[in-house]
């Protein structure tokens, strides 16, 4: 439209200029026409005049008009006595030698002969014809035509900077609502500010009010979803997660390729049944909540999770990188702080502790810190236990010239578990990176190192080696539906680690549309900002973008809506048996209403059997991966 808008200002400022352009000239041609034939008629009526007052005969009539044209004002006189015989004629040739032949050619100037009678007395000598010479009238019309076009053409730069400027007043506006428009087939909503022109301003103000509408119903939606989420899997006195949830998430922790290790923590408040007899309900009641508060206040801080598992026990599951000990500490003194209120001095709480290992079984390690607790218990006051003194291995110098040297020399490798859709078509394979380290005879999965290369800013190096091993895939494999890649935490929020991760998709944008970007929601959470940005330059690329464990962190779905994904993948406790639970069901079904709403596609993680495979179609899901899902031969 504003090209359109301004070939009209064009054409019309042009066919303006050229109209009066012609308008003048066509103009001065008829004036100078008029003049010259007035000229021509009153030299010949002068000049017939004198020769008739001074009696001439031929002769003299002859030597008059040669002196007279002799002076180059005429282009032609004529004589021509009673019988048609020429007593005298003198003609030159081109009328104007300083201007264009083509000029005279166009612009003829039509000027009438003058003619008069010459007489001796009472006889008639002869007829006089006269015409002036045009030379100057061309070269007065020529000098006009060059003004006219001068001062038309600087009237044309007037206008057309004029009209720039009104274009420019319309385009900025306007250019305001097609990226509005733009950010909502992307699935961002964004409100723009409400320009002064009358007509653009309507637009603004209905294309507001759509995005305000579209983001009302998403956060109500999302407000939804989230009391139904809240009653499936979470504690309806504390707020905390409840024990079926939490064992799923502790029991992903232990099963997960992705896991790096952790802590559990068990947490049981002293004599809670002396308590809740001496104290009542509603004071006990009010004493769990404050144990809840503390919990979930540091499961918030080290990006754990909190849990009620049992009338006066709880539990936190702490991430590998978070010092278990200081934390269980600075968890017994918070305990203990916020109880006292209620309970008076005496024994608050004790802790017991247990470490997380890849395989271990579930049954093991909740023996083991039950009996961390227990032998806390029994030592009595406000104790902490540790059901081993074996720690997980520390991120040496040895350990990181390792992962270096096996970056730098391509000791790397990508393997992929398959995700399909409902009706078993790949969608992509899903790729984890993998190290050979030197001395160690078998590949390592990466995210064992995870803690590591974060620490000593080598998460970008890993993340960007697992990028071109998967363009490497694609191109090798132009069938290949996609390959989707796992981005760690600090690539996405440090712009300068940002920048490169995006320069290396774009270098091979004719790869990229089969490129899916993701990483965990926990990370996003707390970046946001900086997440939407990478999301909108991703996406510009050429690559797709979603976040995985998609749900944990569901009551932040709200700001979720205008970061323009492609994708989610819900979290694996969210399906794990998904067939017998009813809340979860419709809370995944509105879920991926919600989602399919937004334009993204929605998968689940860790499905384990057939099952739960099953429920997923009825809950609107669109693929899923895990041990259950498998490819057909």
């Amino acid at each position: 439209m504003y090209r359109q808008l301004w070939l009209a200002i064009i054409l019309s400022t042009l066919l303006a200029l050229l109209g009066g352009l012609l308008a003048s000239t066509l103009n001065a041609r008829s004036y100078l026409s008029e003049q010259l034939s007035s000229k021509n008629s009153d030299n010949a009526t002068a000049l017939a005049l004198a020769l008739s007052q001074q009696n001439a005969d031929a002769v003299m009539v002859e030597l008059t008009v040669a002196a007279l044209f002799d002076g180059g004002h005429y282009e032609l006189i004529r004589v021509v006595d009673p019988l048609g015989k020429t007593i005298v004629e003198r003609a030159s040739g081109s009328p104007a030698k300083a201007v264009p032949d083509w000029f005279v050619r166009l612009l003829p100037l039509s000027a009438v002969a003058g003619q008069a009678q010459i007489s001796n007395g009472w006889k008639q000598l002869g007829t006089l014809t006269l015409i002036s010479t045009s030379r100057f009238a061309y070269q007065s019309l020529w000098k006009s035509v060059l003004q006219l076009v001068a001062a038309l053409g600087l009237a044309g730069l007037v206008a057309g900077y004029l009209g720039t400027l009104v274009l420019r007043r319309l385009r900025e506006p306007l250019q305001r609502v097609i990226d509005q428009a733009n950010a909502i087939s992307d699935r961002r909503f964004d409100l723009i500010e409400v320009p002064d022109v009358p007509e653009l301003k309507q637009l603004a103000i209905a294309m507001n009010s759509t995005v305000s509408r579209l983001k009302g119903m998403f956060a109500e939606e999302a407000q939804r979803l989230e009391v139904l989420r809240v009653a499936a899997n979470y504690d309806p006195l504390t707020g905390l997660a409840n024990r079926n949830f939490f064992l799923i998430q502790l029991l992903d922790s232990l099963d997960s390729e992705e896991a790096a290790g952790g802590t559990l923590l068990l947490v049981r408040m002293a004599g809670f049944p002396g308590l809740n007899h001496r104290l009542g309900s509603p004071t006990s009641h009010d004493l769990l909540k404050v144990f809840a508060q503390v919990l979930m206040r540091q499961a918030t801080q080290d990006n754990g999770v909190a849990a009620r598992i049992g009338e006066a026990d709880f539990a936190l599951l702490l991430p590998s990188r978070v010092n278990a000990r200081h934390t269980a500490q600075d968890l017994l003194r918070a305990l203990a702080e916020a109880s006292t209120p209620l309970i008076g001095e005496g024994p608050a709480a004790y802790i017991g502790m247990g470490k997380l290992q890849h395989g271990q079984d579930l049954a093991g390690l909740m023996a083991q810190a039950s009996a961390a607790l227990g032998a806390a218990e029994v030592q009595g006051l406000n104790t902490i236990r540790e059901a081993s003194d074996e720690n997980l291995s520390p991120a040496t110098e040895s350990t990181l010239r390792l992962i270096r040297q096996a970056l730098e020399q391509g000791q790397v490798r990508l393997t992929s578990v398959p995700v399909l859709d409902l009706k078993a078509n790949l969608v992509h394979r899903e790729c984890r990176l993998e190290l050979k380290l030197e001395g160690a005879g078998d590949w390592q999965a990466a995210n064992r190192f995870l803690q590591i290369a974060e620490g000593f800013q080598l998460a970008s190096l890993v993340d960007q080696a697992a990028i071109k091993l998967g363009f490497e895939k694609l191109h090798g494999d132009p069938g290949l539906a996609g390959v989707a890649i796992h981005l760690s935490a600090p690539s996405l929020h440090d712009d300068s680690l940002r920048s490169g991760l995006l320069d290396l998709v774009r270098k091979n944008s004719s790869l990229a549309s089969r490129l899916w970007l993701q990483t965990p929601e926990a990370a996003v959470i707390t970046h946001m900002d900086s997440f939407r940005g990478f999301v909108a330059d991703a996406r510009k690329a050429g690559s797709r973008v979603g976040l995985i464990h998609f749900g944990r962190h569901f009551s932040h779905a709200g700001v979720l809506h205008d970061l323009g994904l492609d994708f989610v993948k819900v979290d694996s406790s969210f399906i794990r048996g998904l067939q017998y639970s009813a809340d979860n069901q419709v809370f995944l079904k509105g879920l991926a209403s919600v989602a399919h709403k937004m334009g993204m596609q929605v998968y689940a993680e860790g499905v384990i059997d057939r099952a739960e495979l099953a429920a997923l179609e009825p809950a609107g899901f669109d693929g899923a991966v895990g041990p259950a899902v498998k490819e057909s031969d």
